[in-house]
Parts: structure tokens; sequence; C-alpha cells
């Protein structure tokens, strides 16, 4: 584990694509690349396709599983027909994280401009897991991991963060 991300936290890794495979997943690979350099740990990575029940069965898979602190989803974010993996997601939060997504619209922004309002990045919890969904671009994945995830789910990072939560994530 990398000393600067404190607590290591483990993650599991989702591509949503009808097209990707785990030769062509770059936005997957940058993901999983990024975590493991913090010093996190990648229980799984799975490409899913661009279906509501079968995102829902892979999230809910892993909200169950104990070893799964955080699930990060790359595609199916935009405005098109196929792109459903923000209501997928949306659906199982019992907590949103609103600002997740317009922070990333913001540092999104300072690559893609106004392009960035194609994009639906969501953020929430369920039964104690972390919820992130973000574009298919490995840029996007690159801002979100290295502009909010790096950080957030850092233990030392200052003044607070995503793993000094996990404990009461389930408190009534």
């Amino acid at each position: 584990m990398d000393a600067k991300a404190g607590k290591s936290v483990n993650i599991a890794i989702m591509t949503v694509s009808d097209t990707r495979t785990e030769e062509d997943d770059k936005s997957g690979k940058t993901l999983v690349d990024r975590a493991k350099a913090a010093g996190h740990n990648v229980v799984d990575k799975q490409i899913v396709k661009d279906e509501v029940p079968i995102i829902q069965s892979t999230l809910k898979k892993w909200i169950a599983d104990s070893r799964v602190d955080v699930v990060i989803a790359t595609g199916g974010t935009g405005v098109t027909g196929r792109d459903v993996t923000p209501e997928a997601f949306e659906a199982l939060y019992e907590k949103s994280i609103p600002g997740f997504g317009e922070l990333f619209r913001w540092l999104s922004y300072q690559n893609i401009k106004t392009s960035t309002i194609q994009s639906r990045a969501t953020g929430g919890v369920a039964n104690g897991t972390f919820l992130f969904a973000l574009p298919g671009s490995t840029g996007a994945c690159k801002d979100a991991w290295d502009g909010i995830l790096v950080h957030q789910l850092n233990s030392n990072n200052p003044p607070c963060n995503l793993v000094e939560l996990m404990p009461r994530l389930l408190e009534k």
C-alpha cells in the first residue's frame, strides 16, 4: 500500500459498454491502474452491457459483498438512448452524493468546456458501499480519479474524506 493513501480500500471496477473487450477497455484499465498506484485493492473488474438489469445485477452483487468498499463504473453516462448507467445506479442509492457529479463537471469543464453538460456522472451510497458512475472516456476517468477520487479515497486527506465515513455508513 502507498503510504500517502493511508488505509487501503477495496474497489470494484465496472465498464459499461456493448462493444468493449478486456483488450480495448482503456477507461477500465485507467481506473484499475490509478487505484492500484494509490495503494488500493481492485477486488473485481467486469465489462457489462448497457442494460439496466445487467448493470444492477452486478451492482447488487458488489453492494452485498463485504469485500467491496467502492464501485467505480465507466461508460453509459451520456444522453443517448443506450446510456442507462445513471438510471441503474440512482435506483439503488440509499443516499445520493450530488456534489460528486457537480464537482466532476466543473473539473471536466476545464478540459472539454461546454461538452461537459453531456455527462450525467453520479455518485451515491448503497448498503455502506460508495458507488460512482463516470463517462466512458479515458480523459473523464483521469479527471474524476485525479481530481476527486484519489483524494476522497485517501484516509489522510484533510479536512475530511470518504474513507473516514465508511465505518458509519450503516448507522441508523
